[in-house]
């Protein structure tokens, strides 16, 4: 009955109630209590976005090694989206440790533990699986939505963009660094690489917005950005 614990929070969320790695680890040691489980050891990534695979978080990968060496046949979790946020990762990661004998724990969703134990507890994990999923794409959606509308509105947003200069909650036009966008659409139109037009930039002593060199990553940031009216 060893069973290994896993805990993780985001950098956004370690100020949060309720989510903290303090509070999870509380969660998992009572659960283990009252299921009769032995917690072996607890992994904690800290500051880690669940949009990472588990096998890429290094507390992930820890539980990983320490699975394969059969320290523990119980995973327990909180909840869900501690864990994973692909319903691929973790679909494939929980056949992998069934057909192992290796149950995964989740001790709080809405009030109610599941464990893969069971059908029932597979079933409801496939349905978490896929709502998590889709709240983090839903995320990333309206954080484009609003993006694009501070774009299209000339409101400031992070990091100030090339072109531009801000002013309290709006952006500016810089018209020197306007004139360098234009002359980086022209070059690009001409059939000049993005390693040529940041080489050529580079060696004019044109700055960044930051002062550094010019990449050609850059150059494709201002090609693409559709504040500038010309999108490659």
């Amino acid at each position: 009955m060893e069973a290994l614990g896993y805990i993780r929070v985001s950098t956004e969320e370690q100020a949060k109630e309720g989510v903290s790695l303090a509070a999870q680890e509380a969660r998992l040691r009572a659960y283990c209590t009252a299921a009769g489980l032995t917690l072996v050891e607890i992994m904690r990534d800290e500051g880690v976005s669940a949009s990472k695979p588990l096998d890429k978080r290094p507390a992930g990968m820890a539980l990983m090694r320490a699975l394969a060496r059969k320290q523990a046949r119980h995973v327990v979790v909180v909840t869900l989206d501690r864990m994973f946020r692909s319903t691929v990762d973790c679909l494939s990661k929980v056949e992998t440790w069934d057909r192992a004998g290796i149950g995964l724990h989740l001790v709080d969703h809405g009030g109610q533990s599941i464990a893969t134990a069971t059908a029932v507890g597979r079933m409801f994990l496939t349905m978490l699986a896929g709502f998590a999923e889709m709240e983090r794409k839903l995320n990333g959606e309206r954080t484009a939505a609003a993006l694009r509308h501070k774009k299209g509105q000339r409101q400031a947003y992070s990091p100030t963009p090339y072109g531009f200069d801000r002013e309290g909650d709006g952006l500016v036009v810089n018209a020197t660094e306007q004139t360098i966008i234009e002359q980086v659409q022209q070059w690009h139109r001409q059939g000049s690489s993005l390693h040529q037009i940041a080489a050529r930039l580079t060696a004019a002593g044109v700055p960044t917005k930051r002062g550094g060199q010019w990449h050609a990553c850059t150059v494709r940031y201002l090609l693409r950005n559709e504040l500038y009216g010309e999108v490659a």
